[in-house]
């Protein structure tokens, strides 16, 4: 009997205490939820920061659009237009890609992962039909804009764009294969090297240096074998080099840029390299001021396009060249951070297209920054959510509006709601 009394004590003993440590545990569970709750409530529902550093270039962008294009009513070329043609037509742009972007954030991105194949296609498509006669409209020997009355739509811009999610999905998808050859790295291979074809038939080789390192640069990040990527590398260096040795017009702009300032050169492949570099050196630290450029009158083409950093460097300078910089790097940054955080929720093609959506940005601004700058050859690619262009501050706006749907999505979730 003692010895029952005993086990029975023990055991009163041992329940009590064990219900008091889950009372204890309980409570401080719940304190915590408290404390996490509130710390969460206080997070913002989508990313203020980068939305306020993309309406700043944008505002800038038309700034400078503006400042750009204001002068080019003068001349022969748009002698039929007004001084704010380029201007408003600009504006009418940011609507529709304003329209386009609140419409992309309101898609769960899981729906672009379902979607991804299908826009490929179709992108594919209009790549093609870009190259029909009489359907394509070219403007300066290439063949790259479909008319849609309201607009000229640029396919590439779009591939972009597609090249992006379609990477992901196919990462994603594949990633138990992505250390095999055969498996893993041929079949996008192979993808890649036919929007590559479609793309330097129109030509844009600018776009396809883009598509491919955005393809490359979300292999990498999904993990294929190093193997793999180095030959990858190896492959894309090989392509790149036979692309210019069997093109007479790329060889003469890889020579202009060599030595840009012979007499030949300046007067030929190297003349908007040469106005660019004298607009910069023009603007010195501050810059002559606003509206003060003399590059943009008349001597450095495609000024409120390709080369509206070269504006930018004469009429503000140094210093409005820099801000541009940092703007820019904060973006290309917040995109890495939301695809970190992405992968931490155990969301592959979320993480993956928002550090696409960097790459893609970042590479772009990094290829328009060094041709303005003399430090490589010259491409036809704008400078993203600043330059004049239709079709590529739609696709900008539309990518932009992604970005901040996952990272809302991401807040979400942290907050502890479904998506």
């Amino acid at each position: 009997m003692n010895l029952v009394r005993g086990w029975s004590t023990s055991r009163n003993r041992f329940g009590g205490g064990l219900r008091q440590g889950f009372n204890e545990f309980r409570s401080e569970l719940r304190d915590a939820t408290k404390t996490t709750t509130y710390s969460r409530s206080a997070m913002g529902a989508w990313d203020q920061s980068l939305l306020w550093s993309v309406v700043l270039l944008v505002l800038m962008g038309t700034v400078m659009v503006y400042s750009a294009s204001i002068t080019l009513a003068d001349g022969k070329k748009y002698a039929n237009y007004s001084s704010t043609y380029f201007l408003i037509r600009h504006i009418f742009s940011l609507g529709i890609a304003v329209f386009a972007g609140l419409i992309a954030y309101r898609l769960p991105s899981k729906v672009w992962d379902k979607i991804a194949p299908l826009l490929f296609i179709i992108t594919v498509l209009m790549l093609i039909v870009v190259l029909i006669p009489g359907l394509g409209k070219a403007v300066n020997g290439s063949k790259r804009w479909l008319p849609l009355g309201i607009m000229n739509f640029q396919p590439s811009e779009l591939m972009k764009f597609v090249a992006v999610i379609f990477a992901a999905h196919y990462t994603v998808r594949r990633q138990e294969y992505l250390h095999s050859f055969l498996k893993g790295f041929l079949p996008l291979g192979a993808i890649v090297g036919l929007v590559g074809a479609l793309l330097l038939w129109e030509p844009d080789m600018g776009a396809f240096m883009v598509v491919a390192a955005i393809a490359m640069g979300i292999l990498f990040l999904g993990g294929i074998n190093a193997k793999l990527f180095s030959y990858l590398i190896l492959v894309g260096v090989a392509a790149f080099g036979l692309i210019v040795a069997t093109s007479r017009f790329r060889r003469e702009r890889i020579f202009a840029f060599l030595n840009p300032w012979t007499e030949e050169h300046a007067q030929g492949k190297a003349y908007q390299l040469t106005h660019s570099l004298m607009a910069f050196g023009r603007g010195e630290w501050f810059g002559v001021g606003l509206g003060g450029s003399i590059e943009k009158q008349h001597y450095l083409p495609e000024a409120h396009t390709d080369f509206i950093l070269a504006v930018i460097g004469e009429e503000l300078g140094f210093v409005g060249v820099l801000v541009v910089i940092i703007v820019f790097y904060y973006i290309v940054r917040r995109c890495f951070m939301i695809g970190r955080t992405c992968l931490q929720l155990d969301r592959s093609f979320a993480g993956l297209v928002a550090k696409g959506i960097g790459i893609w940005i970042g590479w772009q601004c990094f290829i328009n920054m060094g041709v303005n700058l003399g430090l490589l050859p010259t491409k036809g690619l704008t400078l993203p959510l600043v330059s004049y262009g239709g079709s590529g501050l739609l696709m900008n706006a539309v990518a932009i509006g992604v970005l901040l749907k996952i990272d809302a999505e991401n807040r979400a979730l942290m907050r502890g709601a479904k998506i």
